[in-house]
């Protein structure tokens, strides 16, 4: 049966059902529209995200299996334990949204061109000053050498974007997340593709379908309304 890739209209927010998403490659499902908050929130509130290189069409994306860490699950190795105690790093939330943003663009560790082009940068900017996106940051003294950033939706969290230019920096940025995550009930963070760095944190995939339940569960979920306050966090072990 021949697939179907779905123009979006520019007039209207609305996604196909993601019963349409391609399998090759996977989880593609729309093409064009734009990058404004209300779409970018209509999306991730069921599942979709963007992704896209530079010069192509906005792409849109709601791939099986789905890679999640639950925040029960994460793996603190020796290693990192070790590191942990050690606390050579401060870390810290929402204190520099737009820096963290553009390192993960230009991590010098991607060796393929970077997605975070400056529409996605400008367009995560927008969501951060609505309160929607967040960053955390691990600091070596006053240099920035760590950190991540994802989008928030009530309980739902989805990460974005790592980098680190220090050992195990983005690994102390995870598992700071993770700690207020769970501390605030919620359940598990949407990593949206596996890889072997998100593997060796704890992550799995679990079938679309039985992710988008976790998603609606926790989109309905209550949380503090300070969890996202611009602090100081201490990893606890």
């Amino acid at each position: 049966m021949s697939q179907i890739l779905y123009q979006l209209d520019n007039d209207s927010l609305a996604f196909p059902s993601d019963e349409f998403a391609l399998s090759d490659p996977n989880g593609l499902l729309a093409v064009g529209g734009d990058l404004s908050s209300k779409r970018l929130l209509n999306a991730y509130s069921q599942g979709i995200f963007p992704w896209f290189n530079e010069g192509d069409p906005i792409m849109w994306w709601s791939p099986t299996p789905r890679a999640i860490i639950k925040t029960s699950d994460i793996k603190i190795n020796k290693t990192l334990s070790k590191a942990i105690r050690r606390a050579p790093y401060t870390i810290t939330i929402n204190k520099c949204f737009e820096q963290v943003n553009q390192l993960c663009a230009n991590a010098p560790f991607r060796q393929e061109e970077t997605w975070i082009v400056p529409l996605m940068q400008q367009a995560y900017l927008s969501l951060h000053q609505l309160g929607y996106a967040h960053s955390v940051e691990v600091w070596l003294d006053k240099e920035l050498v760590g950190g991540l950033y994802g989008v928030a939706i009530n309980g739902f969290f989805s990460g974005e974007s790592m980098f680190y230019s220090k050992s195990n920096a983005s690994k102390f940025a995870l598992v700071a997340l993770v700690q207020l995550l769970k501390s605030n009930g919620i359940k598990f963070i949407d990593c949206q593709i596996i890889n072997k760095f998100l593997a060796n944190m704890g992550a799995i995939e679990v079938d679309r379908n039985i992710f988008k339940g976790q998603l609606h569960e926790s989109i309905q979920q209550t949380v503090n309304d300070d969890i996202w306050t611009a602090r100081e966090l201490i990893i606890e072990l």
